[in-house]
């Protein structure tokens, strides 16, 4: 049987459940939240300074809150190393769920 690490999953709402359990320890979550939000302000800093720079440091403070959380606090490997586009949706699901109550911090 293959591992999470193996499975290729076919839609979203079949790799959601395994996300989420890829983020069951608190802080990473809660990086991966300070690094969303982070990662949303740099975007309104491009919007109004239309800084490109700004592009850059959503990027990294998207990404690398959320590594760090992975490495650090969680001892796995990021889904977006296997499944890209699912873990930015996965991502942004969370990040809505941690803000709306759904999920704890």
């Amino acid at each position: 049987m293959p591992t999470v690490l193996h499975v290729k999953y076919t839609s979203f709402d079949e790799f959601y459940p395994s996300y989420l359990s890829e983020h069951a320890n608190r802080t990473c979550r809660q990086l991966h939240f300070a690094g969303s939000t982070l990662a949303l302000l740099c975007l309104g800093m491009l919007l109004l300074t239309h800084s490109f720079w700004w592009l850059a440091a959503a990027v990294l403070c998207g990404y690398g809150f959320a590594w760090v959380g992975h490495f650090r606090f969680e001892k796995n490997r990021p889904a977006s190393f296997r499944q890209p586009l699912y873990s930015f949706m996965g991502d942004w699901v969370m990040y809505w769920q941690l803000l709306t109550g759904q999920l704890s911090f």
